[in-house]
């Protein structure tokens, strides 16, 4: 089962807006993952969020691009200091692939204890707008990371591949 793990994309500044939304380059960001991730087949049952806007609005865009049937929903255990081990085991336990769209530092703790069985072990960087692909495997239940894919790794102008016949 593939489950797939983003970091929110750029937000402006607490200074700026306590409320901290998108920047117009972290929408961009955020829509170039988005569509590298529509063109490799990515599919979901449903795209969670933490409930913060920046989160809220990344999972937004992802659902425009991935048409999850569950569509989008804020759930607990996604803000930056919760306690990971809640949702590692929902997602130990879940049948249904699953998009988190989440913050710094608790993706990094949540990817370091499905995939070391240690949320101190730091395994994945999450870039803003990065996209982590985890598969858990049938059986033994031991996770491993299929890909990820940064912003930077498209150009501003990438709109995705377009299929060809």
């Amino acid at each position: 089962m593939r489950f797939y793990l983003i970091r929110h994309g750029k937000a402006v500044s607490r200074a700026v807006d306590a409320v901290r939304p998108l920047t117009e380059r972290g929408r961009d960001d955020v829509a170039r993952v988005a569509a590298f991730a529509r063109s490799a087949g990515v599919e979901v049952h449903q795209i969670c969020h933490s409930g913060k806007c920046r989160a809220e609005e990344t999972a937004a865009i992802l659902a425009e691009y991935l048409e999850p049937a569950g569509g989008t929903a804020s759930v607990p255990g996604l803000r930056p200091e919760d306690d990971v081990r809640p949702m590692a085991e929902v997602l130990n336990r879940e049948t249904k692939p699953l998009m988190l769209v989440g913050h710094y530092p608790s993706l990094v703790r949540l990817a370091g204890l499905l995939l070391a069985g240690n949320k101190r072990c730091s395994v994945v960087d999450f870039q803003m707008g990065s996209i982590a692909c985890l598969e858990r495997h049938h059986g033994s239940g031991n996770w491993s990371v299929c890909w990820l894919v940064t912003p930077d790794l498209f150009p501003e102008s990438w709109q995705g591949f377009s299929p060809t016949v």
